[in-house]
C-alpha cells in the first residue's frame, strides 16, 4: 500500500503479539478503512518479546474478533524492533508493564512516543486492557470492547492531526 507523505504510523504493543495488539490492529484498520483514511495511516502489532513471532493472532482472539466483523487471520506476530520507533508516531502499549518495557528499550530521541493505548478511551480513559490468554470467552470479549472504545478515540485524535 503506499502511504501519503503526511502519514502516520500507530504500532499496537502488548507481551506476545497474539491477543490484545492483534485484536487492535483489526479494530483499528477497519475504523480507518471505514474512514477512507487508509492510505494516510499505517497500522501495525508487535510484542515486547518474542515468545510467539511469525504466529497468527490467538484462536479465540480471532473468533471472538470474526463475531463483530473483524478479520485478524492475516496478522503474524513479531517482536518490536529499533526501527519501529523511528517509524511510528504512536507506540501504544495494552497495559502498563509493557508501556514500561517499550520505555525500557526506546532510543532516547524516541523517548516521548511510548504512550498507554486506553489513554485514547473515551468510556474507559486511562484503563489498562487485561490479558485474556488464560481467560475465558468473556476476557476476550472485554478486550474488544476496550479496544473499540480506544480505537475511536485514538481515531478521533489522529483526524484532528491530520487536519479532517
Amino acid at each position: 500500500m503506499q502511504y501519503r507523505a503526511k502519514s502516520i504510523g500507530v504500532l499496537f504493543c502488548c507481551m506476545g503479539n497474539i491477543c490484545r495488539s492483534p485484536t487492535a490492529e483489526g479494530v483499528f484498520r477497519r475504523h480507518v478503512v471505514s474512514a477512507g483514511l487508509e492510505n494516510r495511516i499505517r497500522i501495525d502489532s508487535a510484542g515486547t518479546h518474542a515468545y510467539h513471532v511469525g504466529r497468527a493472532p490467538d484462536l479465540r482472539s480471532q473468533a471472538a474478533a470474526a463475531v463483530r466483523g473483524y478479520e485478524l487471520g492475516n496478522i503474524r506476530a513479531r517482536q518490536i524492533v529499533q526501527q519501529d520507533f523511528a517509524e511510528f508516531g504512536y507506540i501504544l502499549a495494552m497495559d502498563k508493564g509493557n508501556l514500561a518495557e517499550l520505555k525500557r528499550v526506546v532510543p532516547r530521541e524516541y523517548r516521548a512516543k511510548p504512550g498507554l493505548f486506553m489513554n485514547y478511551g473515551v468510556r474507559q480513559a486511562g484503563s489498562e486492557v487485561p490479558d485474556p490468554y488464560y481467560g475465558d470467552l468473556e476476557s476476550f470479549e472485554q478486550v474488544l470492547d476496550m479496544v473499540e472504545d480506544g480505537c475511536a478515540g485514538l481515531l478521533s485524535a489522529i483526524k484532528k492531526k491530520l487536519g479532517g
